[in-house]
């Protein structure tokens, strides 16, 4: 048995030069046709364990995969319903700001590992974003820009630093993309201290109740 879902900023309709293709596929055991660097591979009973607890993987698959195969003709995921509801808002975005913290930290000893550890606040903001989007607002975000589209919430710094995090999320996942360059520390540092009071904001409304 096999099902293949496509998720990700190919079914938003975001999609640019930098987008890669996400796909999920189900399966039962292994299945030596999956590559896993090509494929996020899940059990249907790992999948189906993450809809039980309302995890914001499965909420990200309930609301933008698209079946793109199905061995059997079924859509495993539509039949799955709704994912219950999602709870774990303050436990996921504390576990996101002790990431960003650590990195944060990182590149203020000098690290030599910059663009790593660039990659990694990337990363951290973009799923704070979409947890707190999903804990508290009407209407989920997902992608490289939910931490800017949460309205009155949204992350704000400048535009060259956003796209600097970005290119370095792309330079350490995937190798590609254009080089970081000459780095202003002082202006990097002041944004990202910005970034951290946002994180720290974050993990404040989405802890309050209502």
């Amino acid at each position: 048995m096999m099902h293949i879902y496509a998720f990700g900023s190919i079914c938003r309709g975001d999609i640019s030069q930098e987008s890669d293709i996400d796909l999920l596929a189900l399966v039962e055991g292994r299945d030596s046709r999956l590559n896993q660097d090509k494929f996020s591979i899940y059990s249907y009973k790992r999948i189906a364990e993450l809809w039980k607890v309302g995890n914001a993987f499965a909420w990200h698959l309930a609301l933008e995969s698209r079946l793109i195969y199905s061995e059997d003709g079924s859509d495993f995921l539509a039949d799955l319903g709704d994912p219950a509801s999602y709870e774990a808002g303050p436990t996921d975005c504390a576990r996101f700001r002790d990431i960003f913290q650590s990195s944060l930290a990182a590149v203020e000893a000098g690290s030599p590992s910059l663009v790593f550890e660039l990659s990694t606040i990337f990363l951290a903001l973009r799923n704070l974003g979409t947890c707190f989007s999903l804990a508290k607002l009407e209407k989920p975000t997902f992608g490289r820009d939910s931490a800017r589209r949460l309205g009155r919430y949204s992350l704000n710094i400048s535009e060259e630093i956003y796209l600097l995090l970005m290119r370095s999320r792309l330079l350490s996942t995937r190798g590609t993309g254009e080089d970081i360059g000459n780095i202003n520390m002082k202006a990097l540092l002041s944004e990202l201290a910005r970034c951290e009071d946002w994180v720290m904001f974050i993990c404040r409304e989405v802890k309050a109740g209502g």
